[in-house]
């Protein structure tokens, strides 16, 4: 066998690459089991008896949109402590402690506990999109710039394979609780969130071990400061600079659209199938075809971003994605809701991993963590103003398949943002000012 085996056909060739990689697959179990898939149930059906569905409903929105709020505000500040400080990992570290640890007190929650439930979910939300504004700078810092796609959708695809794996493990833990000796389904779901929490831990261990922390001095020359006021002074700096990064910012005003119809999708897909009358477990196999589809799609995106670009690929699944949604207007069958799964999963690793690395490759490597908490800060609106579009269609026109046609909108009005990034021209302005932070020019 080839030396690298697996890893070398995932352009893994580094140690480094690899244990970065492996945080993908980490926090991914998290994403597919406590957000997607089981917690939701769980806390409609345990943690909140006592209140009336909508009661339940409402509150967990309440605390998901909470906790996003937290890391919009706390990710510009804390990136750019992180790249002032020289503190990436720390920080990084910090958010997955937080996760973990509250994850692993979801096991505790019983029936009635809606209120712990709710804050150990929302401070877990917390530590997974904190961690993730500093994981995501990280590939700055550890890829070189041929590496970045390639790296990226490996990731990705990493993290498709670990969530459905403990999600299909899971699954047989709750369908047949007695098979693997546990007294009830209650135990099994949350003997899950607690396997979720280890999972998360210990396959984080590799990217502290191997990956370094990055210095400002190999950029900047200047030594580390753990500052806040230092911090909101290059925080204040760089917003000011903004404009000498154009091209990054029309991909994040790209992103915003865009991922607004992504999000939604994510979101509202599972109770638009419900309306229809499509059953639960159509909707679990659909979740589970989506993430055994994305793994070689992801990995596709990233061979073809490498001889291509990034842009072209990302264009290709925003074209998908706005068919998807044409299509959701004439789904009747649970058939129909499989064969736009498959359709999602073809591109929807694809489309993130490859924002994340061509985002990543028009900022410089100095303030990468600040222009990621940046990014997370605009991320943050796709959990508003994509659903809102679609409340409102609904409501104005009476219909939730003519909302889901309302968001083919935002794919095409993101691929034409998109069109107008000019790659080369981003690349040139970043490195150019890494030379400036260096003293060369």
């Amino acid at each position: 066998m080839k030396k690298g085996g697996p890893w070398r056909r995932l352009g893994l060739t580094r140690p480094e690459l690899r244990a970065w990689a492996l945080y993908d697959w980490a926090n991914s179990a998290y994403v597919t089991v406590i957000i997607s898939v089981l917690f939701p149930i769980y806390f409609g059906q345990v943690a909140a008896e006592g209140l009336v569905p909508r009661e339940a409903t409402e509150r967990f929105a309440l605390g998901s949109a909470l906790a996003l709020g937290v890391v919009a505000v706390l990710s510009p500040v804390l990136g750019a402590l992180s790249d002032r400080a020289g503190i990436l990992k720390r920080l990084l570290g910090g958010f997955v402690a937080l996760g973990v640890v509250c994850t692993a007190a979801l096991g505790a929650v019983g029936r009635g506990d809606w209120l712990p439930a709710l804050v150990f979910f929302g401070l877990g939300n917390v530590g997974l999109t904190g961690s993730l504004v500093f994981y995501d700078a990280l590939l700055r810092h550890i890829a070189r710039d041929e590496e970045l796609d390639r790296t990226s959708t490996a990731g990705y695809a990493l993290g498709y394979l670990g969530g459905g794996l403990l999600l299909v493990v899971h699954l047989a833990w709750v369908r047949w609780p007695g098979w693997f000796g546990l007294p009830s389904v209650e135990v099994a779901y949350r003997l899950a969130f607690v396997s979720v929490a280890v999972w998360w831990l210990g396959f984080s261990l590799p990217l502290f071990l191997r990956v370094e922390e990055p210095r400002p001095a190999a950029y900047t020359g200047q030594p580390p400061v753990v500052s806040f006021r230092a911090a909101f002074a290059q925080l204040r700096d760089t917003f000011g600079e903004l404009r000498r990064y154009r091209q990054a910012l029309w991909v994040i005003l790209a992103y915003l659209l865009y991922s607004d119809g992504i999000g939604t999708i994510i979101r509202l897909s599972a109770l638009y199938a419900t309306e229809l009358g499509i059953r639960s477990e159509a909707l679990i196999l659909s979740i589970l075809l989506t993430q055994v589809v994305g793994i070689p799609s992801t990995l596709l995106f990233g061979k073809v971003a490498a001889r291509t670009g990034p842009k072209p690929a990302l264009l290709f699944a925003l074209v998908v994605y706005a068919g998807v949604c044409v299509l959701a207007w004439f789904m009747r069958t649970a058939w129909h809701f499989f064969a736009l799964a498959l359709l999602v999963g073809l591109v929807q690793g694809g489309s993130q991993a490859l924002s994340r690395s061509l985002f990543a490759r028009l900022v410089p490597r100095h303030k990468a963590s600040q222009f990621f908490g940046f990014f997370s800060v605009f991320e943050k609106f796709t959990a508003i103003l994509g659903p809102a579009v679609f409340a409102a269609t609904a409501r104005l026109t009476g219909s939730s398949r003519t909302a889901i046609l309302s968001l083919v909108f935002f794919f095409l009005a993101g691929a034409g943002v998109l069109g107008r990034v000019d790659v080369a021209a981003g690349v040139r302005a970043a490195r150019e000012a890494e030379a400036r932070a260096r003293g060369q020019d």
